[in-house]
């Protein structure tokens, strides 16, 4: 592989490269349920973890379509070195890119009791656990986020994601998406060097407030590729081991006329899920791209696109990963084929924060002209 590469199909072919890998194993890998270390370290050595800013929303898709959980480790990747770049601290920014093979977790569930910092002659110790890190005990760098005791000012910061006093109780054992290591973090009196602090941030600041949307983006990105993912191996399924129904007088479950409308029915969402979830990007980084010149109107309309994508593509997700099985069968339900792992992980996913409140977004917007409020989630 070269050492640098650029154009967006070479991304997109790497990808598909170890998505492949990915897939071979994906069931058995989700039945055992350990840390995705060497998933993380395939990431690293196929040079992946360096993709263009441009190409990340693509190989983000790529590789959930093989396995949901490696697909949200390497897009959130992606969101937090992309997220850096809205505080006024280009010097961090730049760092945290220094060494192209590092995996960057983040640590900033907004529902999470705030850890504390306690300023220092040359920085900050910060203190206390927050419940979900997703991919924080694999990853090498953390941005994270904390509340100075004497201020009350929230400020981001990168750590070192094995640095003395950080652990990982490992607690992570959910229904779905259980390669991510999401499970908790606690900090005890670990040292936080004032050159690593990316900025506060302000409850208000227009800008500071496109990270909630990155991570709305990311994770409709993450559905449209589990979508695509079920999809493809319920295909491959129905086109070799389904049976045809007994009354339907053709040959093969492929010639089934109800089986094709239904597959021809889920194609046709997934498309429109993907085509609408490109229209947000594009809307976020028009929004990035205006620096100081971005406007409450305009971060609205973006806020509201990537809500649309986000609301459209969580049904789109848990209808296809669901409707397949009808498809496909009673047989494709045996353990060894692992296709309720799709499901699982739509599922669980798709609770990250409740859709409903992107539906009144949307439609609030649209009745009165309301903006989204600035949130951890909106």
């Amino acid at each position: 592989m070269p050492s640098t590469v650029s154009a967006m199909t070479d991304w997109i072919g790497l990808a598909e490269e170890v998505a492949a890998q990915l897939k071979a194993d994906a069931a058995e890998r989700d039945r055992a349920n350990r840390p995705p270390a060497a998933e993380v370290e395939l990431l690293r050595s196929s040079g992946l973890l360096a993709a263009d800013e441009d190409a990340a929303d693509a190989v983000t898709r790529i590789i959930s379509a093989a396995d949901a959980s490696i697909g949200h480790l390497i897009g959130y990747h992606y969101l937090h070195l992309w997220r850096a770049q809205l505080f006024d601290n280009p010097s961090v920014a730049t760092r945290m890119r220094a060494d192209r093979n590092w995996f960057w977790s983040g640590v900033s569930n907004p529902l999470d009791a705030a850890l504390e910092l306690t300023p220092t002659s040359d920085g900050f110790i910060v203190n206390g656990r927050k419940t979900f890190a997703t991919g924080a005990s694999v990853a090498d760098r953390l941005v994270v986020s904390a509340t100075r005791v004497d201020t009350e000012e929230k400020l981001t910061f990168t750590v070192d994601a094995k640095a003395p006093g950080i652990s990982y109780p490992s607690d992570w054992d959910n229904t779905g998406q259980r390669l991510t290591a999401s499970g908790g973090i606690v900090f005890e009196n670990v040292a936080v060097d004032g050159a690593d602090v990316l900025g506060a941030q302000p409850a208000d600041s227009i800008r500071l407030s496109l990270a909630a949307l990155g991570f709305q983006l990311a994770l409709t990105q993450i559905y449209v590729g589990i979508a695509a993912g079920a999809l493809a191996e319920a295909a491959a399924y129905t086109r070799g081991q389904a049976r045809p129904w007994i009354l339907s007088g053709v040959e093969s479950a492929s010639a089934d006329p109800y089986i094709v409308a239904g597959y021809g029915e889920l194609v046709a969402s997934l498309e429109a899920a993907g085509t609408l979830a490109d229209r947000a990007s594009e809307s976020l980084r028009q929004s990035v791209a205006a620096g100081s010149d971005l406007t409450a109107e305009q971060r609205a309309s973006t806020a509201v696109t990537i809500s649309s994508a986000k609301v459209f593509s969580t049904r789109v997700v848990n209808e296809t990963t669901s409707k397949v099985f009808e498809f496909m069968g009673a047989r494709a339900t045996a353990t060894k084929f692992g296709y309720d792992r799709f499901w699982r992980n739509a599922r669980t996913l798709t609770l990250h924060d409740p859709v409903v409140y992107k539906a009144r977004e949307v439609g609030q917007y649209f009745l009165t002209g309301e903006h989204p409020p600035f949130t951890g989630y909106s």
